[in-house]
């Protein structure tokens, strides 16, 4: 078993076949079949459930898989470390689907033209799974709301957000939960921050949300909202976007939900320049926006 074959074995896993994982590794698919038949016949074990020219992980593939992921990270980290201040190679980043949608453009745009040894492949989520995926090994970095709190973790602050109650047109003035006129929430699922923020938000007003309706993206919670059936917490920079802003009634919020905090995760055991790179250019942004400000 080498770094070769486990190569193979994590593109069949993530594309399911192996004509996809060929292509995707720039092999002829004859090849990737023996890597992979090789593989199991070295540990004995079947790795994959065929289904046609579908492949499903077994249980034992699912184990090598994770071994797999931290083997090839570390690999990859060795790479770096022989170029230490040259940021290069892929970075591996999560991020929130706000974040994701209106901070990361720049910030892209800025790091593919200072670097452009650097490629970035990017993956959206909560920030749980988020940051099991760079504690795992298969995220470089990513960008989560706070609090984070595993010792593993290092960080550094990326962005305050403000948040806002967003609704229909005409509803009336919201300065706590019992102002709401309607008992539906908009949200995304359960893991996702700002939806755990309009829960407690609401607790605290003693109120209890009659129905929640989980939404796939903002776009949908905006238009969703426009139409009468519900309120919603989004980031105030979400909003700014949408062009029917007009056709919301937004409510400002105060106190300990006003804001929250978006920071950049990495593990303490696995510093690389280029997350170290990413960092750089986070707190360059921070430093420029309080510029502005102070003017």
């Amino acid at each position: 078993m080498d770094l070769a074959d486990l190569r193979v074995f994590q593109a069949v896993a993530q594309t399911g076949g192996i004509t996809r994982a060929a292509a995707l590794l720039h092999r002829v698919p004859s090849n990737v079949t023996t890597r992979i038949q090789n593989l199991e016949s070295d540990l004995d074990v079947e790795l994959f459930r065929r289904e046609g020219k579908r492949f499903q992980l077994s249980p034992q593939g699912k184990v090598l898989l994770d071994y797999a992921t931290r083997l090839l990270a570390l690999a990859e980290e060795a790479r770096g470390a022989m170029h230490e201040d040259i940021p290069r190679g892929v970075l591996n980043l999560g991020a929130m689907e706000s974040t994701a949608a209106i901070r990361l453009p720049s910030l892209l745009a800025q790091m593919h033209e200072r670097y452009p040894d650097v490629s970035v492949e990017l993956r959206t989520g909560a920030p749980r799974p988020l940051t099991a995926r760079v504690l795992s090994g298969e995220l470089d970095a990513a960008l989560v709301a706070e609090p984070v709190s595993d010792a593993r973790l290092e960080s550094t602050p990326a962005y305050v957000e403000e948040l806002v109650i967003i609704g229909p047109k005409d509803h009336p003035p919201i300065r706590s939960a019992q102002d709401l006129h309607t008992g539906t929430l908009l949200a995304f699922e359960p893991d996702c921050p700002h939806r755990q923020r309009l829960e407690a938000w609401c607790a605290r007003g003693d109120v209890a949300p009659g129905r929640i309706i989980e939404v796939g993206s903002y776009h949908a919670i905006l238009g969703c909202c426009v139409a009468g059936m519900g309120v919603a917490l989004i980031p105030a920079a979400v909003l700014e976007t949408y062009t029917e802003r007009d056709r919301l009634s937004v409510h400002k919020l105060k106190g300990d939900f006003r804001t929250v905090k978006t920071l950049l995760i990495w593990r303490k055991d696995a510093p690389q320049p280029k997350v170290g790179m990413l960092a750089d250019l986070l707190r360059e942004e921070r430093a420029a926006r309080a510029r502005r400000a102070a003017k």
